[in-house]
């Protein structure tokens, strides 16, 4: 046991020392100027380094992707921003839940129900009423 803690006490100083040391031999025919690679790119021992980048960056011509596609609940608190009791309030809300209006609509249970509501006025004071029970999240 002892000689192998005193082996192990040793090697790896000497390791870490010649890591950090370039190698004393140059070799005997430099190769010409067109075979170097250029200073500015790393290398990994005589090979230069490959990088791999994302492939939306390889590909040109394609539009970068869009951040973080919003829940429901906060696209209904971005409507609830636009003026109460307007058209554009009720067409942001349509936009979340395309209407599919009934002749008689069964009361709504949640904000999904109100999309079978016919009245637009009856629509929007039933996506406001659960709009409004929605936690303000953090944007």
């Amino acid at each position: 046991m002892r000689h192998i803690i005193l082996a192990l006490a040793l090697l790896c100083p000497a390791a870490a020392l010649a890591q950090g040391t370039a190698p004393a031999t140059a070799p005997a025919a430099t190769p010409p100027a067109a075979d170097k690679p250029a200073a500015s790119q790393p290398m990994v021992g005589d090979k230069p380094l490959v990088q791999v980048g994302k492939k939306s960056a390889a590909k040109k011509g394609e539009k970068p992707a869009p951040g973080k596609p919003l829940s429901v609940a906060q696209k209904l608190q971005a409507c609830g921003d636009i003026d109460d009791a307007t058209k554009e309030r009720l067409m942001c809300y349509d936009e979340i839940f395309k209407p599919q209006p009934k002749p008689k609509a069964a009361p709504a249970k949640g904000v999904n129900d109100c999309r079978f509501v016919k009245e637009e006025d009856e629509r929007l004071t039933c996506y406001n009423g659960f709009a409004d029970k929605i936690p303000r999240l953090p944007r």
